[in-house]
């Protein structure tokens, strides 16, 4: 009988610091790297581009079907494609983050993802980390190990704006803080898979912890439940 993938989840608000500990935990433990927001912005991307409405269950159902999501690993960063396109940049625009929001509100687009989501982390060798806002509560509930980071809401607004400045994208530190909250109420208060921590998550304020300590602690613990399997 073939052991299952070690299976990481990794979830919280936007700023926390999931993405970025996500991929040094990945590259360490030569795990897998799942982004589950970047798939929902592609979904989120293409009814853009198609200029379909966010609440149109029918069409959003339909489009599900043609879209393609893939992760490439170049150097420090984790490209994500869509239909092939590398759309790493535009899938994370402030416009592109509120209309993923909104798309993943939708029953129909969580239950259409889900099986997606498992899929690309049970078919890794060694092990996935998963990162995302409802990993260990719907995804995964079934997890080796669940982590839930947090952070101030100002530091994490200030990350933010660094991020988007790096990029390119010119935006007031106070409108970033504004569509954070925004995006925080949303996703805490709808109806399918709100964001909320496992039960039986670790959770961790990443608010004035170094990336190293973090990471660190996170390694320590998957370490010690991989070694019990």
């Amino acid at each position: 009988m073939s052991v299952r993938p070690f299976i990481v989840a990794i979830d919280g608000p936007a700023g926390a610091g999931k993405s970025t500990v996500s991929k040094v935990l990945a590259r360490r433990l030569e795990f897998a790297l799942v982004d589950t927001g970047a798939i929902y912005r592609c979904v989120a991307l293409k009814a853009r581009r198609e200029g379909l409405a966010f609440d149109d269950d029918a069409k959003l159902g339909e489009l599900l079907g043609r879209v393609h999501v893939s992760f490439q690993v170049v150097g420090e960063d984790n490209h994500v494609f869509l239909d092939g396109e590398d759309v790493s940049v535009e899938i994370r625009t402030p416009e592109n983050s509120m209309a993923a929001s909104q798309v993943s509100s939708r029953p129909v687009v969580r239950a259409g993802l889900l099986s997606l989501q498992r899929r690309l982390a049970l078919e890794t060798a060694k092990g996935a980390i998963l990162e995302g806002r409802d990993i260990g509560t719907v995804v995964f509930p079934d997890a080796d190990a669940k982590f839930f980071l947090e952070a101030n809401p100002e530091i994490r607004a200030r990350r933010r704006y660094e991020e988007l400045f790096q990029k390119g994208v010119e935006r007031s530190l106070e409108d970033v803080l504004a569509d954070q909250i925004k995006r925080d109420q949303d996703d805490a208060s709808r109806a399918v898979a709100p964001l909320k921590p496992a039960e039986d998550a670790i959770r961790l304020d990443s608010s004035v912890l170094p990336l190293s300590e973090v990471v660190q602690r996170l390694e320590q613990e998957i370490l010690s439940r991989m070694s019990k399997r």
